[in-house]
């Protein structure tokens, strides 16, 4: 049996009270309490702020913990709203083990577990996930459908990439592992060493840890740092050009409509 009260709160928290694809009151203000709790989360692993708020750190996480939970209530006491048949309660369970329910479930759970286990605050940050839910909702739904069918269309341009990165890091890896095993035993001594200084060289991020000193394995490391610039490149162009062209198809979309 469908309650005035009730339906307005389910269509409050599935974003389809206003239409148009725009976000409800309710889940801005619920997008604003994830960001708040996120940020929250990450200023209490700085421990002089910590220590010097530590009261305060609590509090505002009980009333986060309390926010998170009066939401995950609503949404079982509205399930039954939802379109379809079913009972309330086959309707209330189906939510409980769907992939929203499950994760409004986890947030809790991390939300109120730090209180008795501080060791796993940071796993708070887990909120993150409930801020991406949100955002699949209105306008950005359609928007980040459009990017995944972009990437979607590519995947297989990024299957290549994938695999010659993983040629290019094997090969780099063993190399060096030729070059300067005998001198370096302890950074190239094997292949498995080695692979970490031919992930960072190929990435271009170069922590500088693990180098060659001998003229060969120098010219080997050349080459293939030189082959880790043309890498990064090409899948950074794929990524752009599905990116854009999903923007383009969206404004396209969007203007049609109008």
């Amino acid at each position: 049996m469908r309650l005035p009260l009730r339906n307005r709160v389910w269509l409050q928290l599935t974003g389809d009270a206003k239409g148009g694809g725009r976000l409800t009151g309710a889940n801005w203000a619920l997008a604003t309490v994830i960001i708040l709790a996120v940020l929250s989360s990450i200023l209490a692993t700085e421990p002089e702020l910590h220590k010097r708020f530590e009261h305060e750190f609590r509090l505002v996480e009980i009333l986060f913990g309390l926010c998170f939970l009066v939401e995950y209530a609503a949404r079982i006491w509205t399930a039954p709203e939802a379109p379809g048949p079913g009972t309330d309660w086959e309707k209330r369970w189906a939510f409980l083990k769907s992939g929203l329910g499950l994760i409004e479930l986890v947030v809790l759970i991390v939300t109120f577990l730090p209180m008795f286990i501080p060791e796993v605050a940071v796993l708070r940050l887990i909120r993150l996930l409930r801020l991406m839910m949100i955002a699949r909702m209105g306008r950005f739904s359609s928007a980040f459908n459009e990017v995944l069918s972009a990437i979607n269309e590519r995947r297989f341009e990024l299957y290549v990439t994938i695999a010659l990165a993983s040629f290019l890091v094997l090969f780099g890896a063993t190399a060096l592992y030729l070059a300067e095993g005998h001198v370096q035993p302890d950074k190239f001594g094997s292949i498995p060493r080695a692979l970490w200084w031919a992930v960072i060289t190929l990435t271009t991020v170069g922590y500088g840890d693990v180098s060659p000193i001998t003229p060969l394995g120098k010219m080997m490391a050349s080459v293939i740092a030189l082959a880790g610039v043309g890498l990064v490149a090409m899948p950074t162009g794929i990524m752009a050009a599905a990116f854009s062209e999903a923007m383009q198809n969206h404004r396209k979309r969007r203007g049609k409509g109008e």
